[in-house]
């Protein structure tokens, strides 16, 4: 689990700490070629920094001197290790850590992005698909085991022996920390693209935690979707996750209050909504469109139905039908309890509450929706746009006692609260 430092000048340890702490795991796994122990070295550079930054003062760039700190610690490693020798020559230009910059890549279809690097390898084939995407949301994302069972509403437990499992196994095998070429490129996409999604959806609407948004995870995601678009231009899944991400970011500043509370699609200030990367969400998409070949793929069908919510100047012009249409499609291709539920409300909008209800009825017996906050929250609104305010108070108070995040859980108890009792 990622230590959540509480010490430190003006809690600047455990805020950068959790910023930088996948840029530090990446920068060393490229050293010592482990990401267990790469993890466990920027650990070891959080503790330094609980004991000399309240000493000495915040360096000015708190996040280099945790990844030098980091590093130095990763040479002083390899140094100790009988086949030193070897890793110099592997990690070459990498010797002088601290001072020398990277070079270019030496092939143009590579790219030298560490932390990219570190998404590829943790999502090497040798690991499960489950183990794949938890062990990056630890690594690049910087989510708790807590926060990635959330996410994928299975026990805290059984996320965390995924993670060790993956650890080991990649030890084991001696996975390569690189961006892999033609079809071993092309085997791991699929969870490189899940995980980048679920690492955006962290930041967009945290499951924990005191804030509603996250932005320094929207970003990355942002970034690296928006780098595998350059490294994989005729892959129109790639296409369709950039896409999205950009449609959803362009929401951010219009999706918290003054107090950073929630603001729902419905209330939002469509004036604050970023038309830049609405634009770039249009284009990505058109790309996408471009190099499609085959059937229709989820990220594009899920960037189609962002775009219907863009193209609406008013929260009345939306196209709703489209969106339950589009929703059918993505049920059909990649069927998921959640996505039922996103296609119930798409139902209730363009029908009436009346037509939705028995779709989200459906879903309180499927367990994997047991604990989900959003079941009760969805099943609550249209409880409440059909009159039935007391059963309405049941859904929104239990959807609150489920929810993780404590904005989130505000509002839901609020929404309780107006439905009288």
């Amino acid at each position: 689990m990622t230590p959540q430092p509480t010490a430190g000048p003006d809690g600047a340890v455990e805020t950068v700490f959790r910023m930088e702490f996948p840029r530090v795991v990446a920068a060393v796994a490229r050293i010592v070629r482990d990401v267990g122990i790469a993890e466990e070295l920027a650990q070891d550079a959080l503790v330094a920094a609980l004991e000399q930054w309240p000493r000495d003062g915040v360096p000015d760039n708190p996040g280099a001197w945790l990844t030098a700190t980091a590093r130095h610690r990763a040479v002083d490693l390899v140094r100790r290790r009988e086949t030193y020798a070897r890793k110099l020559a592997e990690i070459g230009r990498d010797a002088d850590l601290v001072t020398a910059p990277p070079e270019p890549p030496a092939d143009p279809a590579d790219i030298d992005d560490d932390l990219l690097r570190l998404v590829f390898t943790a999502c090497h084939p040798a690991l499960s698909a489950e183990a794949r995407t938890a062990l990056t949301l630890r690594l690049l994302g910087g989510l708790t085991t807590a926060e990635i069972a959330r996410a994928f509403l299975v026990p805290e437990a059984t996320v965390a022996q995924r993670i060790v499992r993956a650890k080991r196994t990649l030890a084991r095998k001696n996975v390569a920390f690189e961006v892999p070429y033609g079809p071993d490129r092309e085997a791991r996409l699929g969870s490189v693209l899940d995980v980048i999604y679920l690492i955006f959806n962290e930041g967009y609407a945290a499951t924990a935690g005191d804030d509603w948004l996250r932005p320094a995870l929207c970003e990355d995601a942002l970034r690296l979707a928006r780098v595998l678009s350059g490294l994989m231009p005729k892959e129109p899944e790639v296409h369709g996750l950039t896409a999205l991400l950009e449609f959803q970011a362009s929401r951010t500043a219009a999706r918290t209050g003054p107090e950073g509370e929630p603001v729902l699609l419905a209330d939002q200030n469509r004036a604050r909504w970023n038309r830049m990367l609405i634009a770039r969400g249009v284009a990505a998409l058109a790309r996408a469109d471009a190099v499609a070949s085959g059937p229709t793929g989820p990220y594009v069908l899920q960037a189609a139905i962002a775009a219907c919510h863009a193209h609406a100047y008013r929260y009345e012009e939306t196209d709703w039908r489209r969106i339950a249409a589009l929703y059918a499609l993505l049920a059909a291709r990649t069927p998921s309890p959640v996505v039922e539920l996103n296609r119930a409300v798409a139902v209730s909008m363009a029908e009436g509450p009346e037509a939705a209800l028995p779709l989200v009825d459906a879903l309180t017996e499927v367990p994997a929706l047991r604990d989900y906050h959003l079941l009760p929250s969805v099943r609550g609104d249209l409880l409440s746009r059909l009159g039935r305010a007391a059963e309405a108070r049941q859904e929104f108070t239990r959807a609150a006692e489920l929810a993780g995040n404590a904005r989130e859980r505000e509002m839901l108890r609020r929404r309780a609260e107006e439905m009288g009792g």
